[in-house]
């Protein structure tokens, strides 16, 4: 069992920076990889970036790629997502999950998450 908690979400400019963070609570934390999912209202669940629980690997999802930096702190059980050049399309409420048991895109896939953190870009 995993609890995760997002937060550092908020309202931004478009062009602005927000960092959000995943704290983790559970022994198996550094086992597991980690993603960050977004949901903007009407829609589904959608894959942000990925990061890899052994040799910290990371993908990302086209359209935040080059913008946004995912990293995470095993010692200190947190993820984090570092986002910049934000747009008004990347608003949404922002999901860090951990446990993949399928692909790494699939919002299915994933088998713990947190309660989600809003982040909102004005234009």
């Amino acid at each position: 069992q995993v609890l995760l908690s997002e937060s550092g979400g908020g309202l931004v400019q478009a062009g602005g920076s927000l960092s959000l963070s995943c704290a983790a609570h559970g022994q198996m934390f550094s086992s597991y990889s980690v993603a960050w999912f977004r949901q903007a209202p009407g829609k589904g669940r959608e894959f942000v970036a990925v990061i890899n629980w052994n040799d910290f690997g990371t993908k990302y999802a086209e359209s935040t790629k080059g913008r946004f930096t995912i990293a995470r702190n095993n010692a200190e059980n947190t993820a984090s997502l570092q986002m910049s050049s934000l747009k008004p399309e990347d608003t949404a409420v922002y999901y860090c999950a951990v446990y993949s048991t399928g692909r790494y895109d699939y919002a299915e896939s994933w088998r713990y998450w947190g309660q989600g953190t809003q982040v909102t870009v004005s234009s």
